[in-house]
C-alpha cells in the first residue's frame, strides 16, 4: 500500500498508481467511486482538462487541531466557468468556534448550529471532485484538511493531485534568479497571496475568506496564468502537483 502523506511530493506516475490502487482498496462506496473515476492522463493538454476550483475556510491552519467550516467548489475549463454547477456548504466543526476564527471567515455560531456535519455532504462533494483536476490556491490547506476530515468520518482518506495557483506564482516570483537577487538586496518578496496574484493579471478584487468566492477567484486566476505564461497545449504534468 502506498505510504503517502499529504505534504509529500508525489510524481505523476505515483499519482496514477496511487489512485488506481486506492480504488481497489477503498471500502467506503463513495470513496471507492471517487478513486475509480479516471483522471485525465498527465500528457493531456490543459485546454482539454475538466477542472474544479476548491476552497475551504477552516478554524486554523493545523489539520490535526482545527476543522473545516465551509467549502466552495466551482467546475470550470480554460474556456468556461460553470457557475450554474457551483456548490457551497457550511459544515459544523467538531469543536466550538473561537472569536478569532469568526473574525477571519465571518461564519457565526448561529450558522454553525444549523449546519450539517461534513459527513452528510461528503458524498456530494466527492462526486463534484471525481474525474476533475482539483485547482486550489495553496494546497497545504485543502489537501491535508480534507484528507484528515474524511479519515475521521469514514476511516480512510482521500488524497489526489492538484493544480496549485500559488505554486505557479511562486515559480515566477519566488524561485527565479531575479527573486533570489531581490532577497539578496534585502527587498521583501513579491506577494503570492490570492488577491495580490490576481492584481498582477488585472483581475478584479473580490471579498476574501468566503469559500465560494475564493474558489471562483482561483478558477479565474488559473485561466489568466495559463493565458499569460503557458499554452493551451501545455501538458497537465507540467503544472499539477
Amino acid at each position: 500500500m502506498f505510504g503517502i502523506r499529504p505534504r509529500q511530493k508525489i510524481t505523476q506516475a505515483d499519482w496514477k498508481g496511487y489512485m488506481a490502487q486506492q480504488s481497489q482498496l477503498a471500502s467506503n462506496p463513495a470513496i471507492q467511486q471517487f478513486f475509480g473515476t479516471s483522471l485525465p492522463d498527465p500528457e493531456t493538454p490543459i485546454s482539454k482538462v475538466p477542472m474544479v476550483a476548491l476552497d475551504m475556510e477552516t478554524t486554523g491552519l493545523d489539520e490535526r487541531r482545527h476543522a473545516i467550516v465551509s467549502i466552495g467548489v466551482v467546475p470550470f475549463t480554460l474556456s468556461r466557468i460553470k457557475l450554474a454547477e457551483r456548490r457551497y456548504w457550511v459544515v459544523k466543526p467538531p469543536r466550538p468556534l473561537d472569536e478569532a476564527s469568526i473574525a477571519f471567515h465571518h461564519i457565526t455560531h448561529s450558522e454553525i448550529a444549523q449546519a450539517p456535519d461534513l459527513d452528510e455532504i461528503l458524498d456530494e462533494l466527492l462526486a463534484q471532485l471525481a474525474g476533475r483536476l482539483v485547482v486550489v490556491h495553496f494546497r497545504n490547506i485543502e489537501r491535508p484538511f480534507l484528507d484528515a476530515a474524511v479519515k475521521a468520518r469514514r476511516g480512510e482518506g482521500v488524497l489526489f493531485p492538484m493544480i496549485d495557483t500559488m505554486s505557479l506564482e511562486a515559480r515566477l516570483h519566488r524561485q527565479t534568479l531575479w527573486a533570489r537577487f531581490r532577497r539578496w538586496l534585502g527587498r521583501p518578496p513579491v506577494s503570492i497571496r490570492l488577491n495580490a496574484s490576481r492584481r498582477r493579471y488585472g483581475l478584479p478584487a473580490y471579498q476574501g475568506h468566503h469559500a465560494l468566492v475564493d474558489a471562483l477567484a482561483t478558477a479565474e486566476l488559473l485561466q489568466a496564468q495559463i493565458a499569460t505564461h503557458y499554452q493551451p497545449e501545455t501538458p497537465l504534468k507540467d503544472i499539477w502537483c
